[in-house]
């Protein structure tokens, strides 16, 4: 059995999507400040955190971008969504910046050798990291789905799908229309993925990615993990 980590690095001012604050990290108290409980001494050490509920790699809930009041936040989307089967396409080829459209995502599908079923986590590999991790484009040259490749995803029941990006899709209008997209179909993604093209080529595996207990939160950091068989 091999783990294969896919959750991005939590640190002080990590990279943020657009319109979210950056992660705010520092030390709450530390070894220097020695500390005494009855007759017992001894030091510790803490940090504090300050950020979005769309910080580092995360999973957006349903009411995100869906205004029913009954649309569910974090906490109540059952944890089973979060622990499939999944597989790994390839569009590491695709051009920046670049809408990947629905026979593009057939193709990738068909080389994969794979089928999507009902209740399946797909997670896209577009060569973000590879391309753009360490740079300004990272932000905002990335590639993403076109809307209509989102509803494809949806047609064939997946529970959500995931993306190295800090979006499902390019800046802007298209961004915003897959997010509707997701609450219109009643799906849901991640973003700021990592390790995707470690996953090409090797089938189907199981897909973890559990979100922290947010009361009434619109999405959450995830420890999303790979679980491949030997």
């Amino acid at each position: 059995m091999q783990f294969i980590d896919l959750s991005r690095e939590i640190h002080h001012r990590a990279p943020a999507p657009f319109g979210h604050p950056p992660i705010s990290m520092g030390v709450w108290n530390d070894h220097s400040e020695v500390k005494q409980a009855g007759a017992t001494r001894f030091t510790s050490k803490s940090y504090f955190l300050s950020m979005s509920d769309h910080s580092a790699t995360h999973v957006d809930a349903p009411c995100h971008f869906n205004p029913d009041p009954n649309a569910p936040s974090i906490d109540a989307v059952p944890l089973e969504n979060f622990y499939t089967e999944a597989i790994c396409l390839d569009l590491s080829h695709v051009p920046l910046k670049h809408e990947i459209t629905v026979p593009e995502m057939e193709e990738a599908l068909a080389r994969s050798g794979q089928e999507i079923k009902p209740r399946d986590t797909v997670l896209i590999e577009m060569g973000v990291i590879k391309r753009l991790w360490g740079t300004p484009g990272y932000l905002q040259d990335f590639p993403g789905l076109h809307v209509d490749s989102v509803h494809w995803l949806a047609d064939r029941g997946i529970l959500m799908f995931g993306v190295e990006a800090i979006s499902p899709a390019p800046l802007m209008e298209p961004n915003y229309k897959a997010h509707l997209a997701c609450a219109e179909r009643g799906i849901t993604h991640m973003e700021s993925m990592w390790n995707l093209d470690k996953l090409v080529g090797k089938g189907r595996f199981r897909f973890i990615g559990f979100p922290l207990k947010i009361r009434g939160g619109t999405g959450s950091p995830i420890r999303a993990v790979a679980v491949l068989d030997d």
